[in-house]
């Protein structure tokens, strides 16, 4: 592969390249964003057995506190991925480098953290 002339600059053949004479990239991931995500993934695995409430619902506890359960319109496997990537989210928002452009407006006034 061509070696551009700066890290950041395309080859001919689209890619960029890093000049081998350059300092070695920093991680893709920083040390705090990994150990949030880490930290977000233990705290909200879930727990015990699935039960089915008397009113036929599906339910499983999260090691954060939290019931997981079905709902009308959604399954009890659609709660834990959307509370699993909600606890991410927080995790990884709330240690982000300060100024990194987002989707969301940062932090959030009504959720505790």
């Amino acid at each position: 592969m061509p070696v551009a002339a700066h890290p950041s600059e395309p080859t001919p053949d689209g890619t960029t390249a890093l000049d081998p004479t350059e300092d070695t990239p920093a991680p893709a991931v920083s040390a705090p964003m990994r150990a949030a995500k880490v930290r977000a993934y233990t705290e909200h695995t879930t727990v015990g057995q699935v039960e089915t409430t008397p009113d036929g619902r599906v339910t499983i506890a999260c090691a954060c506190g939290m019931v997981l359960t079905n709902g009308p319109t959604w399954s009890v496997d659609e709660h834990i991925r959307l509370h699993r990537a909600e606890a991410r989210f927080l995790a990884l928002a709330d240690v982000a480098p300060a100024g990194i452009p987002r989707l969301v407006a940062w932090p959030l006034a009504d959720v505790p953290r």
